[in-house]
């Protein structure tokens, strides 16, 4: 078997990226403390075509060298903006009829190999704090909650894992019923 090079790969542009279609997705980092996580979701959504990444609360912002060290120029092709309050983009999606989930450990939560995600409309996705993940008062707000299984000793994952797990479960479904 040989690896491929990287001219072998077909990797579009950055203004061919801008304008192919994306997955109807935004992802929300409801303050995200590490820098890496916040690169490594950056590259994540721009290998799924991620519409939107919406940085929110103490969530740093590209230009950074730390979220370059992971985002290897992510933070050029997918659209980003920041937003001091997470309940503030929450609200202003579901206005815009946008179905916005949590990911969290909660009560009534929806595990994630249950779940099937309707694309009528645009989804977004809250990822919470490594530590006190999702806040309260953007729990009290989201239309529903998933929760990714789990089986071991640790019952947690890394926030950038997550997004990679979900953000794949997402673009399974939709190639599915495109």
């Amino acid at each position: 078997m040989r690896k491929l090079k990287n001219s072998e790969l077909n990797r579009i542009s950055v203004d061919d990226f801008k304008e192919i279609e994306k997955l109807p997705v935004r992802i929300i980092l409801d303050n995200i403390r590490s820098l890496v996580n916040v690169g490594s979701v950056f590259r994540t959504s721009d290998a799924f075509l991620i519409q939107e990444i919406v940085l929110c609360g103490i969530t740093a912002t590209p230009p950074h060298r730390e979220i370059q060290k992971t985002a290897l120029g992510a933070t050029e092709s997918v659209s980003w903006r920041y937003v001091e309050s997470t309940a503030q983009v929450v609200k202003e999606m579901q206005e815009q009829e946008i179905k916005v989930y949590a990911v969290e450990q909660a009560e009534g939560s929806k595990m994630l190999d249950n779940l099937n995600f309707d694309f009528d409309n645009e989804i977004a996705i809250v990822m919470g704090n490594e530590v006190k993940g999702v806040s309260d008062e953007v729990m009290a707000l989201v239309d529903d909650c998933i929760e990714i299984p789990q089986f071991g000793t640790k019952h947690s994952l890394n926030i950038s894992v997550t997004t990679g797990v979900v953000i794949w479960e997402l673009f399974q479904q939709f190639q599915r019923n495109a």
